[in-house]
């Protein structure tokens, strides 16, 4: 008998030894994963002090990444749940994204102002990587930032980065950039906005044509009226629409390209499954959402608050992954390359509008 009780201690401590570690495990991936939303937390905090709010909740939360990291260092301990908010919850938040596109009013309303949307991301990508290219800017960088300019910032960055084979730093640095960039030029259009010989939709169009955000767009266009703050969306949701073809143009290239390589040299380009989550919740909030299934505009917005916060959470994971020391020859050259992109777009939207 005694000799059972012991075997049987045994066996109970032997499990507790082997459970206590995956159990310590969930606890610092839910720790990792808790983090980002703090540092989210904090960034929505950050951008409430005025002159922060043009700057907007993701932009200060990945710049409080990205300084945290200077200071105190990558939180090792806690890598799997900053890993899964990197990664996991970035492609809810790009399939969540899709529930603000509503494909019916582009298709409707929006025709015209589709192709001149293509014009405008044919120019940005094109422009980015040929200037990239003379400055001999960071290639990967360049192209994201060409995609975020011409398409919807972030969002459109984080679709691309995984198809392009672009690493966290890249990434991150590319968000960092194009939320600085977005929200200079929204405050100058803001600012020059009574002095443009242009009506107030005509404002509001070149903004949705132009600007890089979906939250810089409705900044910068809000001032002039709810006429122009409408044109400005619809013509910002045509860009978006086509982020969808645009990615799937970027998959045949990846794929070309790497079938001009050696064997060796070949690594295989992986679908990106959540794109079709995109224009499925796409398609849902069209066509089902409100018209066949009823929904409040306060469920909507709390959808759309559900998935910034998301967004925001995936980004600190991305901005935690940024060392300075290494990657500070990176990002001037994409910086420049990127100031003179959005001149061009810019004035060219002017021209198109």
């Amino acid at each position: 008998m005694v000799f059972t009780m012991e075997v049987s201690g045994l066996g109970v401590g032997q499990e507790r030894v082997q459970h206590e570690p995956e159990e310590s495990k969930k606890l610092l991936w839910i720790g990792g994963v808790l983090f980002t939303f703090l540092l989210a937390g904090v960034g929505y905090v950050v951008s409430l002090i005025p002159g922060l709010t043009y700057v907007g909740q993701l932009g200060c939360a990945i710049i409080i990444a990205i300084i945290y990291r200077q200071i105190f260092g990558y939180p090792e301990f806690l890598r799997a749940g900053i890993t899964f908010s990197a990664k996991k919850l970035l492609r809810l938040a790009i399939i969540l994204y899709g529930l603000r596109l509503n494909i019916g009013i582009v298709l409707s309303d929006g025709l015209g102002l589709l192709l001149k949307d293509a014009i405008i991301i044919i120019v940005a990508i094109l422009l980015m990587v040929w200037i990239a290219k003379v400055i001999k800017a960071d290639a990967n960088i360049s192209l994201l930032l060409g995609v975020g300019t011409g398409i919807c910032g972030a969002a459109a960055i984080a679709a691309v980065a995984p198809i392009v084979k672009a690493n966290d730093d890249d990434t991150a640095i590319g968000v960092g950039i194009i939320a600085l960039m977005g929200t200079v030029f929204s405050i100058i259009y803001t600012l020059i906005r009574p002095i443009l010989p242009i009506t107030a939709v005509d404002y509001g169009i070149w903004s949705g044509m132009s600007l890089h955000e979906l939250a810089h767009v409705a900044l910068a266009a809000a001032p002039a009226g709810q006429d122009a703050l409408a044109m400005a969306l619809l013509a910002k949701l045509g860009r978006v629409f086509l982020l969808v073809p645009l990615c799937f143009i970027l998959i045949y290239f990846m794929k070309r390209k790497q079938a001009g390589k050696g064997a060796e040299d070949k690594t295989k380009i992986a679908f990106p499954y959540f794109l079709l989550g995109f224009i499925a919740m796409s398609i849902f909030g069209s066509f089902i959402l409100g018209d066949v299934i009823p929904v409040t505009d306060q469920t909507l917005e709390g959808v759309y608050t559900l998935t910034t916060w998301l967004l925001t959470a995936a980004m600190v994971g991305l901005g935690l992954s940024v060392s300075l020391i290494e990657v500070k020859n990176k990002a001037m050259r994409p910086l420049i390359a990127m100031t003179v992109v959005s001149v061009v777009v810019s004035l060219l939207a002017v021209v198109l509008v």
